[in-house]
């Protein structure tokens, strides 16, 4: 029986290239010195990636807006008026009904004044409005960091499992060869070439499919970073202590709900400091001419006006203050609650991910040196063809499991990171 020669498709040789796919981290080569950032050939890192998709994300415009809302808030607290001075014009003249030369004017300017600690509070409620702006910015930062974490990483799955695929089919496409050939010779039956025709087939399919799945990936990627370059990943790796991972107090989202609270109990301070509508300091000049052949009499004068304040007026702001206020309490309370909650079970779900690339890569192995195995025996005329076929089929299911696997400790480790609220 004639041999043929095992170097176009020796399962090793094709088991040791999945291999390298897998085993590296980086979804693309390493960008040139020259290279642009969104080239095809480039890669970018995950905190590039993320300030890429937050300025296309619609919540950097809505900070961007809250921030500047809380700024105009600051600037009127620091007016001098608690209200737009006004400008006051009145005229009188009797020419049309008895022409008797009798005319009042009066010209006046009124100046809305702040109450007793109302200026303070309200200039604390801007302040704690820009504070509770630059903590949400901070927050949705890293909720669209997590978005991308997550798209980064199922598109490295993919990727690495349409290598896999990508190997085990140009390894079937050696066999299919080889065997047609020994065919030829009359070493094998004709079945033998239709049942590896039929095996690289679908190997053709399954490839059909995963690299439609590295195309949904990447235009995701796309579309949530605007970016054609791929991202460049680290190795996975557990925290030396998982079990004591906590989400500290500096994490942005308990940052931006503790402001809210700050936020709210200013402005229930500031409600209960404008009690009453501004009371208005008016001075006003007064010209009067009683009547023809009379001298024209003028007067300079001072006016207050001062509003009370009612329970129809102070009753509702008051229980809209004090509701915000109970609201922000009730909700930075549950989210600290969720934000322990989120971390042990992200803290689980890094274990649990380990442990089962353990146990992946240890069937891989056995698989692979078992594929290893039958395809000498193949080639020395002791095995069959559809066992060497079965013990392929089988060593690159279990490589590409492995593929997704490392993929699936990656996400497990970016998910814990975002539950503790760290940014890439």
């Amino acid at each position: 029986m004639s041999l043929v020669n095992p170097a176009p498709w020796s399962v090793s040789g094709v088991l040791a290239a999945i291999a390298i796919a897998i085993a590296s981290p980086v979804l693309a080569q390493q960008p040139q010195p020259s290279a642009p950032l969104n080239a095809a050939s480039a890669t970018v890192t995950l905190a590039q990636a993320s300030d890429a998709a937050w300025h296309r994300a619609i919540q950097a415009r809505e900070s961007d807006s809250q921030a500047r809302r809380a700024r105009a808030e600051q600037t009127s607290a620091s007016s001098l008026w608690a209200a737009p001075p006004a400008i006051e014009m009145n005229h009188l003249d009797d020419r049309f009904h008895s022409s008797a030369g009798r005319r009042e004017t009066e010209l006046g300017f009124v100046w809305p004044l702040w109450l007793p600690g109302q200026r303070d509070a309200r200039s604390a409620a801007a302040d704690a409005e820009l504070r509770l702006a630059q903590s949400t910015t901070d927050a949705a930062r890293l909720r669209i960091a997590g978005q991308v974490r997550e798209a980064a990483w199922r598109l490295a799955a993919a990727l690495a499992e349409a290598a896999s695929v990508a190997a085990q089919a140009r390894y079937l496409q050696g066999i299919a060869d080889d065997v047609q050939r020994r065919v030829s010779a009359g070493d094998l039956a004709r079945a033998d070439a239709l049942a590896a025709r039929g095996e690289l087939l679908e190997a053709e399919a399954a490839r059909s499919e995963a690299d439609q799945r590295v195309n949904a990936g990447r235009a995701q990627w796309r579309t949530l970073t605007g970016l054609d370059a791929t991202p460049a990943l680290d190795s996975p790796s557990i925290p030396g202590d998982p079990d004591g991972a906590q989400p500290a107090g500096d994490h942005p989202e308990l940052i931006a709900a503790t402001q809210a609270v700050e936020r709210a109990r200013k402005r229930v301070d500031a409600v209960n400091a404008s009690r009453r509508d501004p009371p208005e300091l008016s001075l006003r000049y007064r010209e009067e001419a009683p009547g023809l052949g009379e001298a024209t009499q003028r007067g300079i004068g001072i006016g207050l006006k001062i509003p009370l304040g009612t329970d129809g007026r102070n009753a509702p702001l008051q229980a809209v203050a004090f509701g915000e206020l109970d609201v922000a309490e009730t909700t930075e309370l549950r989210l600290r609650e969720r934000l322990v909650a989120d971390a042990a079970v992200a803290r689980d779900g890094l274990q649990s991910a380990a442990r089962q690339l353990d146990s992946t890569r240890t069937r891989a192995q056995l698989l692979r040196e078992r594929a290893q195995l039958i395809d000498r025996s193949f080639r020395a005329g002791e095995s069959s063809l559809p066992e060497l076929l079965r013990a392929a089929n089988a060593a690159a299911q279990a490589e590409a499991a492995l593929a997704r696997q490392h993929a699936a400790l990656g996400l497990a480790h970016a998910q814990l990171q975002q539950a503790l609220g760290l940014f890439p």
